[in-house]
């Protein structure tokens, strides 16, 4: 019971959360209620060149011929719903944007060829997730086996040299990316510059997935460079500060082998911090993943969200935030559960962890 209280509340909160981060998205990705003037703009545009192609407004007196140009931009006007103050169709246009109902898009179309902005974004989340979820697997495995190896080699020419790198994970994913690229892609020829599988796509199962594992290859390298080093230096601290405890060295006099003592007295107390330094890592990296993803061309919801702000697809740009929105309170909702499975001194109370 307190738990059910406990993931409703907290579900609460991030869904309020989402609700004023996409409104907030939605009435700077239409400036305000600029947006209009624009679309009304490009429909007088629109409706003066059809002018141009119909020889029978031409024979029309001039009077005659803008009463009818303003009636067929008023008809436009109206199916755009543009004939409605915005405030007010800003709040539909919140609904639609969380249920992801964004209607069709202007100029750019789906793999499929719909220009349905669901199916737009929804065929393009899927290689996201595959991009992001091999790079956060292998980082989180990676740092705690380097940073558990660093915390029994305190001193040591690789424990200097990965404190000597920290630094370097200031530098975005895509910083990397570009010199992954350069490297084997431009000069050694080993690894593709880009994309998600080769062209034209291989027919066997088999080969198609290992042309995705070698494209995955420099994007995940990328990613793991930009977040490695920062991640086993901060991790590193938090394991000689958990080892140098009277607990730990109670079970070393017991004769407790040395993995037996990393695995219950060092790692577990640690895990709390551990998943909330990874969680805050994931996050940064989930809003650095549109320029990675363009670098690439990895056909993911970055390029999308890129190719949409150059077309000025406002419906694509809301969905792409609403997505991201979504991706970023499962994250938070995870750590929330992971607090309570992992750290047993956190209680769940009415409505809060204690």
């Amino acid at each position: 019971m307190r738990l059910g209280r406990y993931t409703l509340t907290r579900s609460a909160g991030l869904l309020l959360t989402v609700i004023v981060g996409v409104y907030l998205t939605i009435l700077i990705a239409n400036i305000g209620g600029y947006a209009d003037e624009i679309r009304r703009s490009a429909i007088r545009e629109i409706v003066g060149i059809n002018l141009v192609a119909d020889p029978l407004l031409q024979k029309l007196p001039a009077d005659e011929r803008r009463r009818a140009i303003d009636e067929r931009v008023r008809i436009e006007e109206q199916r755009m719903g543009l004939d409605r103050p915005f405030l007010i169709r800003s709040f539909g246009f919140l609904w639609d944007a969380l249920t992801l109902d964004l209607g069709r898009a202007d100029n750019m179309t789906s793999d499929s060829g719909s220009r349905q902005v669901r199916l737009i974004l929804l065929e393009r989340l899927a290689p996201t997730l595959l991009l992001f979820a091999t790079s956060q697997i292998f980082l989180f495995f990676l740092s705690i086996f380097l940073a558990l190896y660093l915390s029994r080699h305190y001193g040591s020419r690789l424990d200097r040299f990965i404190v000597a790198l920290s630094p370097t994970s200031a530098a975005p994913s895509w910083f990397y990316g570009l010199f992954l690229i350069l490297i084997f892609a431009a000069v050694f020829k080993l690894l593709p510059f880009g994309g998600m599988v080769a062209a034209p796509p291989p027919t066997s199962p088999l080969a198609y997935a290992l042309s995705v594992l070698k494209h995955l290859i420099l994007p995940v390298s990328a990613i793991v460079i930009s977040g490695l080093f920062q991640t086993v230096y901060s991790w590193r601290s938090f394991f000689m500060i958990y080892s140098s405890e009277d607990y730990v060295e109670m079970a070393t006099a017991k004769g407790l082998s040395e993995r037996a003592i990393e695995r219950r007295y060092i790692l577990r107390p640690t895990l709390p911090t551990i998943v909330t330094s990874f969680a805050l890592t994931l996050i940064v990296m989930w809003t650095g993943s549109i320029v990675l993803e363009s670098v690439f061309a990895w056909p993911g919801l970055g390029s999308v969200f890129i190719r949409a702000i150059g077309l000025y697809e406002t419906a694509v740009i809301v969905g792409s935030v609403v997505i991201y929105a979504y991706l970023l309170a499962v994250t938070l909702f995870v750590l929330d559960l992971a607090y309570v499975l992992l750290d047993p001194r956190i209680r769940v109370g009415a409505g809060a962890a204690r």
